[in-house]
């Protein structure tokens, strides 16, 4: 039996029905960086299912080991007295799932580094306005209107604005660098990226924008909480309202304000259990496994 028509309908089910379920699920909100490992097992496994879909559709009658073990010999690189020269069917088994992969790859590395290019520019500008601030190890930005952003990566760099110093208490302000710490800490841009590049690729399909769009969410979720190690609901809530309205962050930037403030707003001051450890247990489990299930399906005994 050829595994294709199961794959084709397991992909189906993780980029249409899946992300109408997790959206839908209460606990996503209450354990954002679970909820973020579910929606990236989700892009992954995808990704895995269409590479395998690929495969099974070019050589319906061989494995994609077989395949392998096939290309290897014909290169040199193993040997294997049954294993025969693959035919031009057989290499373009192996070169279908392998280019849908690299694509997806390929375009998350687009993603960093354009990115990083994006980071590299502000921060000449930052060079030449802003001015380093050793309290706050934070940059200054001489600008009536609060703002506060990051920039991760190399050089990473907390900003804030001279307008939102003026209107933000001492305790509002720390919970405001600490959150924007929590951005650079995490690492967060890569997460983000890997999101942005699976769009680019699946730009069409619902798993492909709800991953990106709650992603950047629950990133933003992750450093609330992060903040309210440090201070208050009520401190860490009356900082998010005074930056509300506060300019979007720059290209490759993290900033605390946007269009996510309300819903965190919400979350911050209407606070909610954490979910049960066993229930976190199980979580963690299926968004660790879920990347896997198209290999079970890929690896189905072939049936003439």
């Amino acid at each position: 039996m050829n595994a294709a028509p199961a794959l084709l309908g397991y992909a189906a089910g993780v980029g249409f029905l899946a992300p109408r379920l997790l959206l839908r699920s209460a606990w996503t909100h209450r354990a954002p960086a679970l909820a973020v490992a579910a929606w990236h097992g989700l892009t992954v496994s995808f990704t895995l299912a269409v590479a395998l879909a690929a495969h099974h559709l070019a050589n319906p009658t061989e494995h994609l080991h077989a395949d392998l073990i096939g290309v290897l010999h014909s290169c040199g690189l193993i040997t294997a007295t049954a294993a025969p020269d693959p035919t031009i069917a057989d290499r373009l088994a192996i070169a279908l799932p392998l280019g849908v992969v690299l694509l997806v790859l390929g375009c998350f590395v687009f993603e960093l580094l354009r990115g990083r290019r994006a980071r590299s520019r502000h921060r000449e500008i930052l060079d030449m306005v802003g001015r380093r601030s050793r309290h706050l190890c934070a940059t200054i930005l001489e600008h009536d209107l609060p703002a506060a952003y990051c920039l991760p990566g190399y050089k990473s760099r907390v900003v804030v604005s001279a307008g939102a110093l003026r209107l933000l208490s001492p305790g509002q302000l720390t919970a405001v660098l600490e959150h924007e710490r929590a951005h650079i800490a995490g690492r967060h841009h890569l997460v983000l990226a890997a999101t942005q590049a699976f769009a680019r690729v699946f730009r069409r399909l619902p798993l492909a924008h709800h991953a990106q769009q709650q992603t950047s969410v629950l990133l933003e979720m992750i450093a609330d909480d992060r903040a309210l190690r440090r201070q208050s609901r009520e401190v860490l809530a009356t900082a998010m309202y005074e930056m509300a309205a506060a300019k979007s962050a720059p290209a490759g930037a993290f900033a605390m304000g946007g269009p996510s403030a309300v819903v965190r707003l919400r979350r911050v001051l209407n606070p909610q259990r954490r979910p049960h450890v066993l229930l976190r247990g199980s979580l963690a489990a299926a968004a660790a496994v879920v990347p896997v299930i198209p290999l079970l399906f890929g690896c189905v005994p072939t049936i003439g």
